[in-house]
């Protein structure tokens, strides 16, 4: 498994552990560098098992985030640690923070699918047609998945014009870690795919952190229904609907994100080393 860290050895600073979304490498979110160094926090994160550095490990699920975040933050030393995640990551993250309750002092998720099974939300209203064939494929099976993404092309219309900007400006970062991610073949997409409409493992009623949810109002890609579900199921969570704003340009919203998370972490960073 491969794994960053943005400030190495010191051990001083909050950390907090970002979750990839999909198809991406692990790298923190370079547009957050600068704000992160200001703030205090430390970025640490990996590739998740199919992509860039990491092997797979098929029939993961949601919840070996909380296995694979746990062996990163031993190896690195870190005691207790916030988690972030964006679009699949967001799931990965709140499942993590749900099995590892001791470790993780707060969690935030942006742009985040629901569990598939959730009770009361119609998964696919909303979405874009392309990637609701994507997920009914994954229902069917690996095999079929795999057929699926064979054949599959982009589809400008999964993002918003907002969506859009952003990949042409200030996120165009994005652009770098799914061009990373897909050169390593297709294989962690499908393995993300599945575990998306697979049981989580982890449920997020189960998460006793901090939660901050955040959701673009237009978004196509997962449709911001499923940001209110999760924020219903999440018994402390904050719901922040993003107005205007897609599956990408909420990332837009992540400095406050990351404002809110600071506080959190420095007030909890003495309860254990690291």
């Amino acid at each position: 498994m491969h794994a960053y860290d943005a400030a190495p050895g010191d051990d001083g600073l909050p950390a907090v552990l970002w979750h990839h979304g999909t198809p991406n490498v692990g790298a923190p979110p370079e547009p957050l560098a600068d704000m992160a160094v200001q703030l205090g926090l430390r970025w640490v994160s990996y590739d998740r098992p199919g992509y860039g550095g990491s092997t797979r490990w098929p029939g993961r699920r949601a919840g070996s985030a909380a296995v694979l975040g746990e062996r990163v933050a031993d190896a690195l030393g870190i005691g207790r640690f916030a988690v972030m995640g964006h679009s699949g990551g967001g799931a990965h993250a709140l499942a993590c923070a749900a099995l590892l309750r001791e470790r993780v002092t707060a969690a935030v998720s942006v742009s985040a699918p629901a569990p598939y099974a959730a009770e009361g939300l119609d998964w696919f209203t909303g979405m874009y047609a392309s990637g609701a064939a994507g997920f009914r494929a994954a229902l069917r099976g690996r095999a079929e998945l795999e057929r699926h993404q064979a054949a599959a092309a982009y589809d400008p219309e999964m993002f918003t014009p907002e969506d859009h900007a952003a990949l042409e400006g200030d996120w165009s970062w994005f652009g770098e870690v799914v061009a990373a991610a897909q050169a390593g073949g297709p294989g962690g997409q499908i393995d993300d795919d599945l575990a998306y409409v697979a049981p989580w493992g982890g449920d997020p009623a189960e998460v006793t952190a901090p939660v901050l949810i955040m959701h673009g109002d237009q978004d196509r890609v997962v449709p911001s229904a499923h940001g209110g579900w999760l924020a219903g199921r999440c018994p402390s969570a904050e719901l922040r609907l993003l107005p205007g704003d897609g599956h990408i340009s909420a990332m837009r919203a992540a400095p406050a994100a990351l404002e809110w998370l600071a506080g959190i972490s420095r007030r909890t960073a003495g309860a254990e080393p690291g």
